[in-house]
């Protein structure tokens, strides 16, 4: 979660009409755990995290800040996936409903 109390493993489901990036829980189950609205919000990769400690996090992160200054730290599973989510994140916040 965007507060980080620790690390949980989700499953993102990007959505662009409505604009919403949905988490739902790895194991199963139908109803997202949440959603992160996009439109508007900036993204970008996060080379260091204020304290944390480096095998936290290996330089695969990624920040969303919403619309009402709501920020939120991802981790990637490899550095292109990141890439990739990061520029898919960016088109829907653009042109997303």
């Amino acid at each position: 979660g965007h507060r980080r109390k620790n690390w949980k493993v989700r499953k993102f489901v990007l959505r662009e009409d409505p604009a919403y990036l949905h988490y739902y829980d790895p194991a199963g189950g139908e109803e997202p755990l949440g959603a992160i609205h996009l439109r508007g919000c900036v993204v970008t990769a996060v080379e260091d995290m204020p304290d944390s400690k480096k095998y936290d996090v290996d330089n695969i992160l990624f920040e969303i800040i919403t619309a009402n200054e709501i920020h939120y730290y991802l981790q990637a599973a490899s550095s292109a996936e990141r890439t990739e989510w990061i520029k898919a994140i960016q088109a829907v916040a653009r042109t997303g409903k």
